[in-house]
């Protein structure tokens, strides 16, 4: 009769072949004899192992965070992504070559669509002035070659006379259209140079603020006088003149502009223009900027 121990282990002392035919029989199994020796054989068979370089390569193609997704962060996930979309796009290009004209033809592309943006934009400016139609007849074709060298000679006159005119070749083009018109070289360059005094961001002479068709006027001069303010709502009052003339200048509080000096040269953007007792005054609001030349000047010395 077996012992067994608290742990349900048979302690009687018997071969493990005795226990196995024991355990085969309660089970009502066929127990096949082992002899005991064969029991303990050993494998000799020699076990392999991996080189360190194949360690190495698993380790380095296991870990790489391009060859596995897991432990990276959301933005390494996104590139990752990225990069294979990238490469599948590229690789599936029209052109399918190594050497891409992709960016040329973007530029093209691009360029054309800006040209008839252009002109589309041209074409709506004409039906308010003719002088912006892009599909009228160039009045310079129309000009001999002595009349074309001297039109182009006083745009470039106008052009360098009066700051913010345009290009010399939209102003060679009107002085041609001028000259068709009148005839007369002289008077067509007076014709123009008036207008171009008086459009939106030229600066005007104070004398032909008057002559200006819109409400806001461009200037400059030197702050002949300050008076001391009537309203605790003004800045500044005084006047601002050039070699044209004088105009009455009105600096308001709430514009937030900078402090002027007397003899202080100024250039003036965005004045408002009004009229009082028959004559012509400006007025500085937030939307006015102040230039001052001779600061600027100075900085650029220090720097």
């Amino acid at each position: 009769m077996s012992t067994r121990d608290i742990f349900g282990n048979d302690v009687s002392g018997r071969t493990d072949n005795e226990q196995w035919a024991t355990w085969a029989a309660e089970e009502g199994l066929e127990a096949e004899a082992v002899d005991e020796d064969e029991a303990y054989i050993v494998d000799e068979r020699p076990e392999l192992h991996a080189t360190v370089a194949m360690e190495i390569r698993a380790k380095v193609d296991t870990n790489h965070p391009e060859t596995r997704r897991a432990g990276l962060t959301l933005a390494a996930e996104e590139r990752m992504e990225a990069r294979k979309w990238e490469i599948e796009r590229t690789r599936t290009r029209m052109d399918r070559s190594p050497k891409s004209d992709r960016e040329a033809r973007t530029a093209q592309v691009v360029e054309r669509e800006s040209r008839e943006r252009r002109v589309s934009l041209e074409r709506r400016a004409a039906s308010v002035d003719d002088r912006r139609n892009p599909d009228a007849p160039d009045p310079r074709e129309r000009l001999s070659g002595e009349e074309l060298a001297a039109v182009n000679q006083e745009a470039r006159r106008i052009q360098a006379g009066i700051p913010g005119a345009g290009s010399t070749a939209a102003i060679s083009r009107e002085l041609a259209e001028q000259v068709l018109r009148t005839g007369d070289l002289l008077s067509a360059t007076v014709a123009v140079a008036d207008r171009l005094k008086t459009q939106p961001g030229t600066v005007t002479p104070i004398s032909r603020l008057g002559d200006v068709p819109h409400g806001e006027v461009d200037f400059g001069g030197e702050v002949v006088v300050l008076w001391e303010p009537a309203h605790p709502s003004i800045q500044q009052v005084g006047l601002v003149g050039d070699e044209t003339g004088q105009v009455k200048m009105t600096v308001w509080d709430a514009s937030d502009q900078p402090w002027m000096d007397e003899g202080e040269r100024v250039r003036i953007h965005g004045a408002a223009k009004s009229w009082y007792q028959g004559r012509v005054s400006v007025a500085l609001t937030s939307r006015s900027r102040v230039v001052f030349p001779e600061r600027e000047s100075w900085q650029e010395q220090l720097s």
